[in-house]
């Protein structure tokens, strides 16, 4: 048995076609383009990066974003200051707070800040509450709110491939609030019977493998292994994982370990990105599965961008 791969490259492509259409659209009816703003403090190389990402993903698709870069000394008050002036800018639809903030920042009270009609990222308390407050599917929608993209993505790869979910066992490992616990609501909401495991689940492996739709999101290179999958399971993978394979015994060492336990030396192997499923064990023994690299991953920022246009069509 072979598990039927669910592709999220090329979905998010077929994604990126309607979206490009729809911004269009509305640029044509509206006359301006739905801007987002990326408030980024201190210099984290991965932060940074990601941010550029955005913004020409962005611009790609006819939609603007605007990086607010500030120093990792910022004080509190003054960041809080520009989200505040962020929300309330109406040439402003759509704002996304980068992490990781500067060491000793309450993030807490930085994302408060936002006004909720305008967090894309769907971590305001208020569109948290919202999405743990919604109707199932079938009874209505409820008022609107935003979801955090990577768990969005995951489900609509499940509704495309049209994997039903009403009335299946659903074990989400992973209880973090933008991956975790709205994978969990969402899939409730589609009438699932949802199990949310963690570090302190009893035989975590065994609590798996009841799962019709196993969804993995922990951090944690290959630690969901073959045999904790139902045979003929949909699994979705989450994870983004770097480490350095060894090219002697094939073990997934740290991104930045400069010799394996085997004694093969590691300096010059090049960082890999691996899910928390060992795919190549676990392909044989799922129903579906997205793989590590092009499953999750790719479909994140279109449905960061989706939220940033319903933002805009909401104002």
């Amino acid at each position: 048995m072979t598990a039927t791969i669910l592709d999220g490259k090329s979905l998010a492509k077929e994604l990126q076609a309607e979206l490009k259409s729809d911004v269009e659209a509305f640029v044509q009816d509206k006359g301006f383009a739905p801007t987002m703003a990326i408030v980024r403090a201190g210099s984290d190389p991965a932060s940074e990066w990601y941010a550029r990402t955005i913004v020409r993903t962005m611009e790609r698709y006819g939609l603007q974003a605007v990086e607010h870069g500030r120093p990792a000394d910022i004080a509190q008050a003054d960041l809080l200051a520009l989200v505040a002036q962020l929300s309330a800018d109406p040439g402003v639809h759509g704002i996304m707070i980068q992490e990781p903030l500067p060491k000793g920042m309450d993030r807490a009270a930085v994302i408060a800040a936002l006004d909720p009609r305008k967090d894309v990222d769907g971590v305001h308390p208020a569109n948290a509450g919202l999405l743990a407050q919604a109707p199932p599917a079938g009874r209505g929608e409820g008022a609107p709110f935003f979801v955090p993209a990577t768990p969005a993505g995951g489900m609509e790869i499940l509704r495309r491939y049209d994997i039903p979910l009403s009335g299946k066992n659903a074990v989400v490992l992973g209880r973090s609030n933008i991956v975790g616990k709205p994978m969990a609501l969402l899939l409730l909401r589609q009438n699932a019977t949802v199990t949310v495991c963690h570090s302190r689940t009893a035989d975590l492996p065994a609590v798996c493998r009841q799962a019709d739709v196993l969804a993995a999101a922990v951090g944690r290179a290959h630690m969901v292994q073959a045999d904790w999958i139902r045979p003929g399971a949909v699994v979705i993978d989450f994870g983004t994982n770097p480490v350095k394979p060894c090219p002697a015994c094939g073990a997934h060492n740290a991104e930045d370990a400069a010799g394996c336990a085997c004694g093969q030396p590691l300096d010059e192997v090049k960082v890999a990105w691996v899910g928390d499923v060992d795919f190549e064990a676990a392909e044989k023994v799922a129903g579906m599965i997205t793989p590590v690299p092009g499953g999750t991953g790719p479909m994140t920022n279109v449905m960061l961008m989706r939220n940033l246009l319903a933002a805009a069509r909401r104002s």
